[in-house]
């Protein structure tokens, strides 16, 4: 996984603020590959919260440029009460998970 791991906590801190302590975080695409150079920060985001996510993504967008600075992050966020798309499952099965959800509530 290429990602600083100094920058998990604060990241996750920054997600659970904007959209629940029940927020799961995995990084998915290039990121994960040890052996790839380059790439953006793919992140996938599943959450109880439904209301308010394009303000919180706003936000989280803005929290995020100070955890990665130029780094391009893509973020996708889905809320649980909605089905999962095709790129949400492999988000899930190739990703990294990051953080389970404060409650300690598995979604496994």
């Amino acid at each position: 996984m290429r990602l600083d791991p100094t920058s998990i906590p604060p990241l996750i801190a920054a997600i659970r603020r904007e959209l629940g302590d029940d927020a799961e975080v995995w990084l998915f695409g290039s990121r994960v590959d040890d052996t790839a150079r380059g790439g953006d920060i793919d992140l996938y985001v599943e959450t109880d919260r439904e209301a308010g996510l394009v303000a919180s993504r706003a936000r989280l967008a803005a929290d995020l440029a100070i955890v990665f600075g130029e780094r391009k992050v893509d973020l996708l966020v889905r809320p649980r009460s909605r089905a999962p798309q095709p790129i949400h499952r492999i988000a899930r099965r190739d990703g990294v998970r990051l953080s389970a959800p404060a409650s300690g509530r598995g979604t496994d």
